[in-house]
């Protein structure tokens, strides 16, 4: 007998904010099968007790309203339920929550910053909730650093007509691990655009999801990753397409260096049925630049409609392309010298889509850093 495999809409269907409802992951399910648990530091189990270091800062912008709130908060868990066990385990653990509120029709001025900083001690959970109410705009940032064992959700309610752009930088110290949702909900004729930057952490596993309420929705997801000897980062993503005249496109890209050095990518896509009008892209790159190095860039596209406006995926890992190199070297410049230029060239084109100044720069930075190991 042949494999049988579940289709998407299955497959993400399973949705519970108890624990409970979730087996303890053994590595054969298809959600896990790239993960190596045994380096969650029981995240997966639920041995790991909460009562970490972590701290979490704000600085707002003055249009922005800023809360720390009990889980008795209802506003909690109204934008996503938790789809796997380590959601599920840091919705059930966290003890306080950000709630960051952008009021109707206001315009920040500037971004606001999150900043959450491990202390290296202990295991924390952590819930954020980021409500942008009908016809408003803001920028925010989620700036993760330090050492730390650490699972969390964050919710992104985006109101009819609203616009929210979303920087999560996952810059931790080599220990680190994180598990993380980011959830977001669009409204009719709402705009979201993310740009994930993921390169620090022992395991980093960050799950990005997009549903939407109304017709006319627009997500733009776009994500940097660079990975050296012995660090695992994965990006899990789904886009469910169940409003008419949808739009989302989705660009990863990602280098690996070193010995040990994995990056998964699962990129899923639904469009059911009564997403008629739907366009969607999805393009996954993945540039090898050593031996001991290893990409898993899986793309998935269920469409149950036929009357889609355009949908499609792509996927490819490589070697840097001795062509560009030569012709580099051609003109006098240095082989190492020609090496990063073709790289910088492979993330410019989505370094560009950082708006903010300075985090760019900083990112910029980041990506030398790794080119000069």
């Amino acid at each position: 007998m042949g494999l049988e495999t579940k289709p998407l809409s299955t497959l993400h269907e399973k949705a519970s904010y108890d624990v409970e409802d979730f087996p303890v992951p053994t590595g054969r399910e298809e959600e896990w099968r790239f993960t190596p648990l045994s380096r969650l530091k029981g995240l997966h189990t639920g041995v790991a007790a909460s009562g970490g270091g972590v701290v979490v800062a704000v600085e707002a912008a003055p249009e922005v309203t800023v809360e720390t709130v009990g889980r008795d908060d209802p506003r909690l868990g109204r934008a996503y339920v938790p789809a796997d066990r380590v959601s599920a385990q840091a919705y059930g653990a966290f003890e306080k929550a950000t709630v960051i509120t952008v009021p109707r029709e206001a315009v920040a001025s500037v971004p606001t910053v999150i900043t959450v900083t491990g202390s290296g001690d202990g295991t924390a959970y952590g819930h954020t909730l980021v409500n942008v109410e009908p016809m408003a705009e803001a920028v925010l940032v989620l700036d993760h650093r330090g050492s730390a064992v650490y699972a969390d959700n964050v919710e992104f309610a985006v109101g009819e007509g609203a616009t929210l752009k979303v920087v999560s930088l996952q810059d931790w110290a080599d220990d680190a691990v994180h598990v993380s949702h980011h959830h977001a909900r669009l409204g009719k004729d709402a705009t979201f655009k993310s740009f994930v930057v993921t390169l620090g952490g022992d395991l980093v596993r960050l799950s990005p999801s997009v549903a939407y309420t109304g017709p006319g929705g627009d997500a733009d997801l776009t994500g940097l990753y660079f990975v050296d000897a012995g660090q695992h980062l994965e990006h899990r993503l789904l886009v469910d397409h169940s409003q008419p005249n949808c739009r989302s496109n989705v660009v990863y890209k990602g280098a690996l260096q070193g010995d040990g050095a994995h990056a998964v990518w699962i990129g899923d896509v639904i469009i059911r049925v009564e997403a008629e009008g739907t366009d969607t892209y999805e393009l996954n790159r993945n540039l090898l630049l050593t031996d001991g190095a290893r990409a898993d860039s899986v793309p998935n596209l269920e469409i149950l409609t036929g009357e889609v406006a355009g949908a499609g995926h792509a996927s490819a890992s490589g070697r840097l392309d001795d062509e560009h190199i030569f012709y580099l070297q051609a003109r006098g410049i240095p082989f190492e010298e020609a090496r990063r230029l073709v790289i910088r060239g492979f993330f410019a084109q989505l370094l560009e889509k950082i708006e903010l100044d300075e985090l760019r720069e900083r990112v910029f930075a980041k990506v030398e850093a790794e080119l000069e190991k």
